[in-house]
């Protein structure tokens, strides 16, 4: 199954302000009271993203879901455990199962088709916070420190989930959407579309759009030729996606993961996306309630108010945040691995180096070592190998003034 990991801290973060929400791209809903993660009151803030208000409006539709049937979306930490689930279980209902309750039932999930004016502007309010806390439109003065900042700011990658349970499968009338059984990448027929844009209404993350000059629809197709290592540059190695490879930022890894006959992920220690995901447990999914079990992964940012990251990423934010911000001697070497190759790492090996540095935080004392972490494609060749600390050249004298 192919897995997408994309770091929002430090380098890449989604736009957000105010109070839980007043947010450009993912506004906060359903903030209660307590952890955040149950309640009925809404922020209503609909500019940004794509399409525009995408996930508010999802949102609010959940909600009157919830409220009709009587019933909270809230998480049980107590349940908590185990690689199925980590951290708690969703006693919400998901984007199916509010449909299944609805008086009349019309769709497999809840959903709605975007409006042409809100697929308009992509990049709308892309780089600008809305305001600081309680006061829209206008930045807070007051000197902030973490966890939270009064005014705070990042932006979210989005690709097609490539979902274990996609819904936009499910609703398709024609049967033109698949996903592979070798990689789960989720396809759609264009011969057999019809344009009735079921896919479109269906999908909570609206990844499928509709192409009017073919009356058909698309989405992404994870460069499934490169996963099938059929990309020379890689002598038949499964190799990274585009969007992935062209990443400057070095912030995105992608991965292949076994299965089990049941479905669960096969335990596989050395494999990245395994150990960022299932080990060291720092990266989430977006929007887990939405019950579509999404393969697209975040490192969730720092800065932003928890119970917004919580609405975002799920209960797991607390520990993910805190893993990040002072990693394992063994995450330090793990998270070199983001853009070191083009090829798919499937497992890696650690070559202990010496303590480079130490600190006390939160009482604690933290060290960082310059390890060398070493990649290995699917077939075990070596095709990546970065330490912590990056190699320094000092020119020589006779060069000083090359440019």
């Amino acid at each position: 199954m192919t897995t997408f990991l994309g770091q929002t801290q430090d380098r890449q973060a989604h736009h957000g302000a105010g109070r839980f929400g007043n947010a450009l791209h993912l506004r906060l809903g359903l903030i209660g009271p307590g952890d955040g993660l149950a309640g009925h009151r809404l922020q209503r803030w609909r500019v940004g993203g794509y399409p525009q208000g995408w996930d508010v409006k999802l949102l609010e539709m959940l909600d009157q879901a919830h409220q009709k049937a009587g019933r909270q979306a809230v998480w049980d930490p107590q349940q908590g455990g185990g690689e199925q689930q980590p951290y708690g279980v969703y006693e919400g209902m998901t984007v199916f199962e509010a449909a299944r309750h609805a008086g009349k039932r019309e769709e497999v999930a809840v959903g709605y088709e975007p409006s042409e004016d809100e697929w308009r502007f992509p990049n709308i309010h892309e780089d600008t916070a809305t305001g600081s806390r309680d006061q829209k439109e206008k930045f807070n003065l007051e000197s902030t420190t973490l966890p939270a900042h009064h005014t705070w700011f990042f932006y979210l990658q989005r690709i097609c989930n490539h979902c274990t349970y996609p819904a936009c499968l499910s609703a398709c009338p024609r049967g033109a959407i698949y996903k592979r059984p070798e990689d789960g990448i989720v396809l759609i027929d264009q011969k057999r579309c019809r344009g009735y844009r079921k896919c479109v209404m269906q999908c909570p993350y609206k990844k499928p759009m509709f192409r009017a000059s073919t009356r058909v629809s698309e989405k992404c197709i994870a460069c499934y030729p490169r996963i099938e290592g059929g990309d020379p540059l890689t002598e038949g190695e499964p190799m990274e996606t585009r969007c992935m490879a062209a990443c400057v930022g070095k912030i995105r890894l992608q991965g292949l993961v076994r299965l089990e006959s049941d479905g669960a992920w096969a335990e596989d220690r050395q494999n990245p996306l395994y150990f960022l995901i299932k080990v060291a447990k720092v990266a989430l999914p977006l929007y887990p309630q939405f019950g579509t079990e999404p393969n697209g992964y975040y490192i969730p940012p720092r800065w932003a108010p928890r119970p917004y990251l919580r609405q975002m990423f799920g209960p797991g934010v607390d520990a993910a945040i805190e893993a990040y911000t002072f990693p394992s001697r063994e995450l330090m070497a793990v998270l070199q691995l983001f853009r070191a190759t083009q090829r798919i790492v499937f497992r890696y090996e650690i070559v202990e180096g010496e303590k480079v540095f130490e600190r006390t935080a939160n009482g604690q004392t933290w060290s960082m070592y310059n390890d060398t972490i070493i990649g290995f494609s699917k077939s075990g060749k070596e095709v990546a190998r970065v330490s912590v600390e990056e190699p320094k050249f000092v020119r020589p004298d006779i060069h000083s003034n090359l440019i």
